[in-house]
């Protein structure tokens, strides 16, 4: 476990961390300034959360929250337990994709035989949580981040392959093309340590536009 303080983002320490990168940054500024402030985002951690984002892979946001929504309507709760007893029918009838289904019950059954202790995510350091979570199948890069960065509140993760800011970068900046891989990280190393915070004020953009 990591012994440094871990540090979490809140309303209060999201709104002093927007100030500080639009004092050193006049693209965020602008989208402030136009848009207000962005939102924090917050998800609640544990199980449903990482199903949501798993869901919310390489489709839209809408489309995943209809599945999600039918999802919790199908169960009384929303458990490890409580989903390995769905059969692949009922996950079809749901909209789980083969994969996610897969994906879905090895996430289930790792918190279940206790291989993967979700509950203690929250005391351990960005590095820990994204290696442990990166070592199931079906959990890259991109959803661990999102876990951090929603449900965790961690201040300086920056979701590589995130599709939303990829076309905010493009527009904020006046690119001639999306920014990704090397170049997409680079863009972000200004902005250290309130990427998470970068992050929300560019999807604040997109979302606004």
């Amino acid at each position: 476990m990591n012994m440094n303080k871990i540090v979490m983002l809140n309303e209060a320490s999201l709104s002093t961390r927007v100030e500080k990168l639009c004092d050193v940054d006049g693209y965020l500024k602008s989208v402030v300034d136009q848009f207000g402030m962005p939102p924090l985002w917050a998800r609640e951690p544990g199980f449903p959360t990482l199903i949501h984002i798993i869901l919310e892979q390489q489709v839209s946001l809408a489309s995943a929250q209809a599945c999600f929504d039918k999802l919790n309507s199908t169960l009384d709760e929303l458990t490890p337990e409580s989903f390995l007893t769905l059969n692949d029918t009922a996950l079809l009838r749901i909209g789980y994709s083969r994969q996610k289904t897969r994906y879905s019950r090895i996430l289930a059954q790792a918190i279940q035989e206790r291989s993967l202790d979700i509950n203690n995510l929250t005391h351990e350091s960005d590095k820990e949580v994204f290696s442990k979570l990166t070592a199931l199948p079906g959990i890259g890069p991109w959803t661990a981040n999102i876990y951090l960065l929603m449900a965790l509140g961690r201040p300086d993760i920056w979701p590589g392959g995130d599709l939303a800011l990829e076309v905010a970068l493009e527009k904020l900046l006046g690119l001639d093309h999306r920014p990704r891989g090397e170049e997409f990280q680079e863009l972000a190393e200004a902005w250290r340590p309130h990427r998470a915070v970068a992050a929300r004020i560019l999807w604040h953009y997109y979302l606004s536009r």
